[in-house]
């Protein structure tokens, strides 16, 4: 029976390409390291036999699965589907699949670092924003395949990530050049897990304070949750109750500064009238706000990880401890302005307690 009459092989591309059948799989699975000429040739073979390449074939001669794997804390949310929306479609046009690890709790965590499925399901992990120990890190470390860190900064390893502190300096700034002295803080909590993040945005607003000369107060830091509507009220309250309470809110989250306006506005206060807000990611919900905030890109971040992680498993020879950082923008929007004058002022301000 001849190959034409029979489903073809890898060996049968091979023979008729006068090629080796390692170099069928490596062109058929876009590797950069077959020439333009044996790439044509190999192609050409392929197409008159009607071959087409299978994945788990394709593994037994190149030792890779073809396939990215992903850690996540969770799917329920803007970042991470707007990060893998990006990813996968750059994954595909590889010809690589992509598998995601969701570990939501302590149970899952444990479970997923003490087994590390993806040891023998992938040839390159993405760890998403999780605050790793020293322990699960080495372990992550022992994996033998690149493992890029997305949404954070990790030394001496490939990283993907904004500069939060950055961004974070130029959201304080607008409302100091607004003529603010008295601006909150508030980062979330809850299972978005990008602590990184928010330690970095935590240390970007004190920069800029410390920059203006402005004295750092603890109390002006609350940590808030969208999902806690009654922790949300009186961490909102507690601002309000200080005997010099805030005249501005930056909002760790986009979705939080739209929680903490909801609240405001609620309690008859004023958005941006008595009290300005502003908020990180330029989300969705800063639209509908028109929020003030500053702008990261997800997509962005999803596909420059990507990249790199491609980069990694076809060149032995990439850098394995690149940095890529990506750019934040201020976006300017109504839910921000000067502060009140005198005149907004109320007895009870000044009143002691």
């Amino acid at each position: 029976m001849s190959p034409a009459q029979r489903h073809p092989t890898m060996a049968d591309v091979a023979e008729r390409a006068g090629v080796s059948p390692s170099t069928v799989s490596r062109t058929l699975r876009g590797l950069n390291s077959v020439s333009p000429e044996v790439r044509a040739r190999v192609e050409q073979a392929a197409r008159e036999l009607n071959f087409a390449v299978s994945r788990q074939a394709a593994s037994l001669v190149t030792g890779r699965t073809g396939v990215v794997a992903v850690l996540v804390p969770t799917l329920n949310s803007w970042f991470m589907g707007s990060a893998l929306s990006s990813l996968g479609p750059l994954l595909r046009a590889a010809d690589m699949e992509l598998n995601v690890y969701v570990i939501p709790d302590m149970t899952e965590r444990n479970a997923f670092f003490e087994r590390l499925p993806a040891r023998r399901n992938a040839d390159a992990l993405l760890v998403f924003g999780f605050d790793l120990t020293g322990e699960e890190t080495a372990r992550l470390d022992d994996l033998r395949m690149p493992v890029i860190y997305v949404s954070q900064h990790a030394d001496g390893r490939p990283s993907v990530y904004v500069d939060d502190v950055a961004g974070a300096c130029k959201a304080t700034r607008h409302l100091l050049n607004l003529g603010h002295r008295r601006i909150a803080f508030a980062p979330t909590v809850g299972a978005s897990g990008f602590s990184f993040s928010s330690r970095a945005r935590l240390h970007g607003y004190r920069q800029a304070l410390t920059e203006a000369g402005i004295p750092l107060d603890d109390d002006l830091v609350v940590t808030l949750s969208v999902e806690d509507g009654r922790g949300l009220v009186e961490g909102v309250g507690q601002l309000l109750g200080l005997r010099e309470p805030p005249t501005a809110v930056f909002a760790e989250q986009d979705e939080l500064a739209a929680a903490v306006i909801h609240t405001l506005r609620a309690a008859r206060i004023d958005v941006p009238g008595r009290m300005s807000v502003i908020g990180f990611d330029d989300h969705q919900v800063a639209e509908w706000f028109d929020l003030s905030t500053v702008a990261q890109s997800p997509s962005d971040m999803g596909r420059a990880a990507g990249e790199l992680a491609l980069q990694l498993i076809n060149d032995g020879d990439a850098d394995h401890e690149r940095h890529i950082i990506l750019p934040t923008h201020l976006i300017p929007r109504t839910t921000t302005a000067p502060p009140p004058g005198p005149e907004g002022d109320t007895e009870a301000r000044h009143t002691p307690c």
